[in-house]
């Protein structure tokens, strides 16, 4: 079963210096049946103004996945450690207890837009507090995984991310690894077909739950960015 949820019905946010679109429950935006998907706590699309910044925070105990789409991003700890990531770049942060962050788009000229996902981190796991991938701008690509295949960022959880960069008329075919994935169109137009063949057809800002589908073909109408999220858990 494929089921859309469109960029029109999501939580939106303006507040001048902060533009925001929000999947799932966050902030001022409450939904009591939208709380996150499986193991999928957050998915916000998000401009931040020429030089405006989030203050310090706490997290509960996620991996929290930043894609700059445009512009560049400093994050800061209360350790004091900082680190860069600018378009075409993917960070990871493992949170830990007592570690806050902050976050500041570092031109005064360029917004910042960036996609940011929270995932449910397993306690027990201790991976790096930061991982860095710069993604290629064509294909498909293992984005993050549980056990950091081939070269992705390693997740403290049963989940994996793909990320697509399609021309028109490309497609790809997925195996899901369990009972439910999540489906995101960055910007572009596409096709989602599972096994039932309940094609689905999404746009830019669009997402899709996808529930007991074994594989998903994905097939790009126009110049595509999507990700497809696989949460078995």
């Amino acid at each position: 079963m494929i089921t859309c949820r469109t960029a029109q019905q999501c939580g939106q946010a303006d507040f001048g210096w902060l533009q925001a679109r929000y999947t799932f429950s966050f902030g001022h935006y409450f939904d009591p049946k939208l709380m996150g998907y499986a193991s999928l706590r957050v998915l916000n699309q998000e401009v931040l103004a020429p030089g405006a910044s989030f203050q310090p925070r706490t997290y509960p105990s996620v991996d929290i996945l930043n894609l700059i789409l445009q512009g560049e991003a400093e994050y800061r700890d209360n350790d004091g450690n900082t680190v860069r990531a600018k378009t075409g770049e993917a960070l990871l942060l493992a949170t830990q207890p007592g570690l806050s962050y902050s976050e500041q788009n570092v031109s005064n000229e360029t917004p910042l837009t960036r996609l940011q996902l929270w995932l449910d981190a397993c306690p027990e796991r201790n991976n790096e507090r930061v991982q860095r991938l710069t993604l290629p701008d064509n294909g498909s690509t293992l984005l993050a995984s549980p056990d950091g295949a081939q070269g992705s960022l390693q997740l403290r959880q049963q989940v994996w991310i793909h990320h697509l960069d399609l021309r028109p008329g490309e497609q790809q075919t997925f195996a899901l690894n369990g009972q439910r994935a999540y489906l995101q169109s960055i910007h572009g137009t596409l096709e989602a077909n599972g096994d039932r063949n309940e094609g689905q057809r999404l746009t830019c800002g669009d997402g899709a739950f996808i529930h007991e589908e074994n594989r998903l073909t994905i097939r790009a109408e126009t110049p595509l960015r999507a990700l497809l999220i696989d949460l078995p858990v």
